[in-house]
């Protein structure tokens, strides 16, 4: 693990604004749709030419916390409800009423998983990686039927990083965790450290609030497939932002897939509806509709057959991006990743719940045949994110 940012190591005066390059995000880079972000308070404002070898580690700490801990707007349920000790000890401690703590972490380093600057002019945010560290985490617990309750966060930073950018990750990170329908789930505590590239991990602990979770093994033979949130928009959106087409050049649609890849929407509120209405199987989408159905199939022992025309509609929405980039949409429905949709699985004549669409049905394999995916009965092709290919 990189060393942690110590008082002793790091001298408390700042770096000269002469030594830093003017990293702040213009105004036009933020997408038009993306979810306004709440006002800091004067005592917490920052000069943007201040990076982190400017501050100890408890000078930094001393920002991040008052983001991390504002109280809940409008008198909402306290996200302290779990949190019986949050951050300032060596270890946070999180109530379990139920007896089961569901448990999810997820990484994201930069230029592997997100570009600071794209192709196409668009500037990453702090707020931008802290609203997607949230979407991401939130959607693993919501795929087992569970609710979070809380997070811990490891922040890895160079010593240019601006301080500003790490203030941003702090409000995205608890906008994220608002604005997505998770009012119970508390910033726990966390860890800064000093590295060679900036790195986020999100670990999430939720509650099965006495209920049974939700697994990618229970799809059976005759079984409804269906999805609940959307697939392809991340993918259009991280094709536009690659792409050299300028960022004023885009439309208020094109700019909404942008903003998905940004700022995911997974639909929260299907996870525990879905698994109160009987959901045999369920897992979150974030590696594309094949490879990740391809999950499920193998852990079912069953062959999920989608729906060709139900694709079809699915593809309706990315025309925008494709028409532009003269890409079939089809390629992002079967394997873009990071929309975080749920793909479950629902016994026959079970009504689905709200916010789901029938794509298909579960198949025993033929004896000769495997499991997978396949596409009005043909195979489909194994597309999708893989972390590890070159």
């Amino acid at each position: 693990m990189p060393d942690p940012v110590s008082e002793t190591a790091v001298p408390e005066t700042a770096v000269p604004e002469t030594a830093v390059p003017d990293t702040t995000v213009p105004e036009t880079a933020v997408p038009e749709t993306a979810v306004p972000e709440t006002a800091v308070p004067d005592a917490l404002q920052t000069d943007a030419a201040l990076t982190v070898a400017g501050l100890s580690e408890s000078q930094l700490l001393g920002r991040i916390f008052p983001r991390l801990t504002t109280p809940q707007p409008n008198g909402g349920p306290a996200a302290a409800s779990y949190l019986l000790l949050g951050p300032g000890d060596d270890a946070a401690i999180v109530a379990a009423p139920d007896g089961r703590t569901v448990l999810s972490i997820d990484t994201q380093v930069a230029d592997q998983d997100f570009r600071l600057e794209w192709n196409n002019g668009y500037r990453t945010t702090g707020y931008d990686v802290g609203w997607k560290a949230a979407a991401q985490n939130l959607s693993d617990i919501n795929a087992m039927g569970a609710r979070a309750t809380s997070v811990v966060v490891s922040l890895t930073m160079p010593p240019e990083t601006p301080v500003s950018w790490v203030e941003d990750f702090a409000d995205g990170l608890v906008a994220g965790i608002r604005g997505l329908g998770a009012p119970a789930c508390a910033v726990a505590g966390g860890d800064l450290g000093r590295g060679r590239e900036l790195a986020v991990s999100v670990a999430i602990v939720g509650t099965l609030d006495g209920k049974e979770p939700v697994l990618r093994s229970g799809a059976r033979p005759g079984d409804t497939v269906a999805l609940a949130g959307t697939v392809g928009r991340a993918a259009a959106g991280l094709a536009l932002l690659e792409s050299n087409v300028p960022l004023g050049a885009l439309t208020a649609g094109q700019r909404s897939l942008l903003d998905t890849q940004c700022r995911p929407q997974p639909p929260l509120a299907a996870g525990p509806l879905a698994r109160e209405a009987g959901a045999s199987a369920m897992m979150d989408i974030s590696d594309g509709l094949v490879r990740d159905g391809n999950r499920m199939a193998a852990a079912s022992r069953a062959v999920l057959n989608l729906d060709a025309a139900a694709l079809k509609e699915l593809a309706v929405p990315l025309l925008p991006a494709s028409e532009l980039l003269g890409t079939d949409p089809m390629a992002w429905v079967l394997g873009g990743g990071e929309d975080h949709g749920l793909l479950a699985t629902f016994p026959a004549g079970v009504p689905l719940p709200p916010g789901f669409t029938a794509i298909g049905s579960v198949e025993a394999p033929a004896p000769t045949e495997s499991t997978g995916v396949t596409i009005a009965g043909r195979p489909a092709d194994t597309v999708g994110w893989d972390h590890f290919a070159d």
